[in-house]
């Protein structure tokens, strides 16, 4: 697995939905929010959605050498088979996100919320064969105090989280929309290379928003301490999301929205194979561009 992620030439898929954006990302895939009465049907309904991506013939560590996992998903099964399971089959290694929600914003950022249960659900994750987690939080103006809390909290936890044997994917997102984006990715950088020259475990993983200045995180590709940086899509469309990640060398695709937003729950088997094999085959030439 540590092969596969550092080395190997793809994307990493984001399926990570948690509670509060299923029933947006259930939207985009055609199924309102009138189709289901509460949370066990939702999730069940998003269950069979990820069961018929992660099963699909193209879904495959060729072009996807990792997926990131709800909770959920990682307890549920797929082909008749645990979903870790799998997907290692398939040559993808599975990752956990283990973020509990964002804090209200304070000094321009969104801080993780706490995670009291964040050492049993590592154990739980060791145990199903899982190889790293991902957690996020969010930049939303470029407020020194801030971005240093952001980054003081992402690498605290990646500790505990590295502890276990997992390779922490740490996730300060930088808001695309905020008016402050290129000085909130500067201050970012210093702060994440920062934490990185006092970090004293195995490489850890980073996961950000594509850079206004293309390249800036450059520094961040070739760290010693850094398996590989990834790009969330952060409300880019997959084509514009594409060009942009084609800029940055080194920094490969983990995208969620930008990877299923062609899928419909109405599609014949062989019109969402097609579909999502042409989103692989997409993000996967921008990745390795």
């Amino acid at each position: 697995m540590l092969d596969q992620i550092k080395s190997g030439q793809g994307f990493i898929a984001a399926l990570d939905q948690s509670g509060g954006s299923t029933p947006k990302a259930l939207k985009g895939y055609g199924i309102e929010e009138d189709a289901y009465a509460n949370d066990e049907e939702m999730f069940g309904l998003i269950h069979a959605m990820r069961s018929r991506i992660v099963t699909a013939p193209c879904f495959n560590g060729e072009k996807v050498i990792g997926a990131i996992l709800f909770e959920r998903t990682m307890d549920g099964e797929a082909g008749g088979k645990p979903v870790p399971a799998l997907l290692w089959e398939r040559g993808v290694v599975p990752f956990l996100k283990v973020d509990k929600g964002l804090e209200a914003e304070a000094d321009g950022v969104q801080l993780m919320k706490p995670m009291p249960d964040l050492d049993a659900l590592c154990d739980r994750a060791v145990a199903k064969g899982v190889f790293g987690t991902k957690m996020r939080s969010v930049v939303n103006l470029a407020n020194p105090a801030g971005i240093k809390a952001i980054a003081r909290q992402q690498f605290a936890e990646a500790k505990r989280i590295a502890a276990h044997g997992l390779v922490p994917i740490i996730e300060p997102e930088v808001n695309i929309k905020s008016v402050e984006r290129d000085a909130a990715d500067r201050l970012l950088l210093q702060e994440m290379l920062a934490e990185l020259d006092a970090w004293d475990g195995a490489p850890v993983m980073l996961k950000l928003s594509l850079p206004t200045e293309s390249g800036l995180f450059q520094p961040l590709v070739d760290h010693p301490k850094v398996l590989r940086v990834v790009a969330l899509s952060g409300g880019f469309a997959r084509p514009e999301a594409c060009v942009e990640l084609a800029k940055n060398p080194g920094i490969i695709a983990s995208f969620s929205r930008a990877l299923l937003e062609d899928l419909r729950h109405q599609m014949s088997d062989d019109a969402f194979n097609a579909s999502l094999g042409g989103a692989i085959d997409e993000i996967h030439a921008a990745s390795v561009a």
